[in-house]
């Protein structure tokens, strides 16, 4: 079974996983978009987050630092798909990148654990986040969306397994790779 952090039973597997160094943390110098390689897209005011826009590898994401996340759900799509929008009850499959806002520390990635797709059905009721089965509607085959999570749709208070503190606003960028089957 592969290990995924949208798991709403993963923390038993995250703590191991964590335990024997699974878990890359990659901060935000390391993982910072080069000039030129990435698309910025405007979050709020003078709020900016960097990704980059091929979709046929990791993506490279810049998080602000210092500034204040959004109070809502933001989606964004850096890279615009075709055909069908994802709707509730859809499977929709994607490789994914998560990001804690307070430090743009990756905690979470498919794209580590090779090329399978990680799969949230059914879309609304998936047993993922909120923010996820939210943010992924309207999505179409081949976005690369932005999804920017507060905490409230994510893990709340309690955070999760020592790499997503309490509170913890997440910044996801997820590729859709099929919706039902179709890519």
């Amino acid at each position: 079974m592969a290990f995924s952090l949208l798991s709403r039973v993963w923390k038993p597997v995250a703590a191991a996983c964590v335990s024997v160094g699974l878990l890359a943390g990659c901060g935000a110098d390391d993982g910072a978009a080069e000039e030129g390689s990435a698309d910025v897209v405007q979050i709020s005011d003078g709020v900016e987050v960097s990704v980059s826009p091929e979709t046929d590898a990791k993506p490279v994401v810049s998080v602000p630092s210092g500034e204040e996340p959004p109070k809502a759900l933001f989606t964004f799509d850096v890279v615009e798909g075709s055909g069908t929008e994802a709707k509730a009850g859809d499977s929709v499959a994607v490789q994914y990148a998560g990001f804690n806002w307070s430090n743009g520390k990756e905690f979470d990635a498919s794209w580590n654990r090779g090329a399978q797709p990680f799969s949230v059905s059914p879309l609304g009721s998936a047993p993922v986040i909120q923010g996820w089965n939210d943010g992924l509607v309207g999505a179409q085959v081949g976005d690369r969306r932005l999804i920017v999570i507060p905490p409230e749709l994510g893990y709340g208070a309690q955070g999760a397994g020592g790499v997503i503190g309490p509170n913890e606003t997440l910044v996801f960028v997820v590729d859709v790779v099929s919706i039902n089957g179709k890519s």
